[in-house]
């Protein structure tokens, strides 16, 4: 705890996916340690995008540390349409969180980054040495520089102010409290909604893309675990990645086929291949986090997968859709 009293804890994006898993680990799991406070914000308690509001919340909270998880998300389709909105909103809240942060002494900043700030043309597996290796994929090119930026802002902060203020790259996010948004979520949410629907409707299921596309998903709650970690053990500015190993990769086929099992949905399923598949692959190496955390075991695929379907269904009324 850098050798200082109470490590108050500060979560941005406190009612989004990662902020809800990341709440159930502390509250549920018991995964908060003596002399430590944790306080989470949601979009109603400040507007990240405005300076002084954002120096409020600071100055009511006095955090020691920061887990900033705040942002505009959404999923490829919205992307396309959006790409300079996620672009100026995202720089404006990391910009501010990190300046302020900064500013009222916070000995600890810990951001979430995406996949996504990868070079569209690059090998693989990607690593972390590799995010400014040229630009990203066009489809979420705004999205993924304003991200990128927080690296860019890090190390600035590093060598100018001594600041240790990081990030974590996790793969593709899934899980209990996501947006599960039919047009705007990201893709697995996106099939969990689909599918609901398709069953409760006796209709088929129609998958935008071919299903070839490949990615690696890291169940919600496993990455608040290893959130956690990087907060009290992790002192590098370098950002490490959060995933699942490389050889866990599986296609959007495969996702489709585990939420099909999952909802016991016996309709037929329809693959529109006039539908964008996005980027085909952006495979991920979790060589470093494994230097640091050989035992971390990941929760299996199908189990996540089910939870999550569970918890759509239970929660259905008041999910985010």
């Amino acid at each position: 705890m850098d050798g200082i009293g109470t490590m108050r804890v500060l979560v941005t994006g406190g009612s989004g996916l990662v902020g809800k898993a990341i709440q159930h680990v502390v509250k549920e799991e018991g995964g908060a340690r003596e002399g430590e406070e944790w306080i989470f914000l949601s979009s109603k308690d400040a507007d990240l995008t405005n300076a002084a509001e954002t120096r409020a919340i600071f100055e009511k909270h006095r955090p020691t540390h920061v887990v900033h998880v705040a942002a505009m998300v959404g999923g490829l389709f919205r992307h396309l349409r959006q790409n300079l909105d996620f672009w100026r909103n995202n720089v404006c809240i990391n910009d501010n969180v990190l300046q302020t942060a900064h500013e009222f002494g916070v000995v600890k900043v810990v951001s979430c980054l995406s996949t996504c700030i990868f070079p569209d043309k690059t090998t693989y597996p990607i690593d972390e040495t590799m995010i400014h290796n040229g630009p990203p994929h066009e489809s979420n090119s705004g999205y993924a520089y304003a991200k990128r930026m927080v690296d860019v802002h890090n190390r600035a902060c590093w060598t100018q102010y001594g600041r240790r203020y990081t990030a974590v790259i996790p793969t593709n996010i899934f899980g209990p409290h996501d947006n599960f948004n039919i047009e705007d979520a990201h893709v697995l949410p996106a099939l969990v909604h689909k599918t609901y629907k398709a069953k409760r409707d006796g209709t088929a299921l129609e998958v935008w893309g071919s299903g070839h596309a490949l990615r690696q998903f890291i169940y919600s709650l496993d990455l608040a675990r290893l959130y956690l970690w990087v907060l009290r053990e992790y002192d590098e500015v370098e950002p490490i990645i959060l995933s699942v190993g490389q050889e866990e990769e599986i296609t959007i086929k495969d996702v489709v086929d585990a939420i099909v099992e999952a909802f016991g949905f016996t309709g037929p399923v329809i693959y529109d291949t006039s539908k964008s598949d996005g980027q085909m692959k952006k495979t991920a190496s979790n060589a470093k986090l494994r230097s640091y955390r050989p035992d971390f075991t990941f929760t299996p695929f199908q189990t996540a997968i089910k939870e999550t379907c569970d918890w759509f269904a239970a929660n259905y009324d008041s999910a985010r859709k």
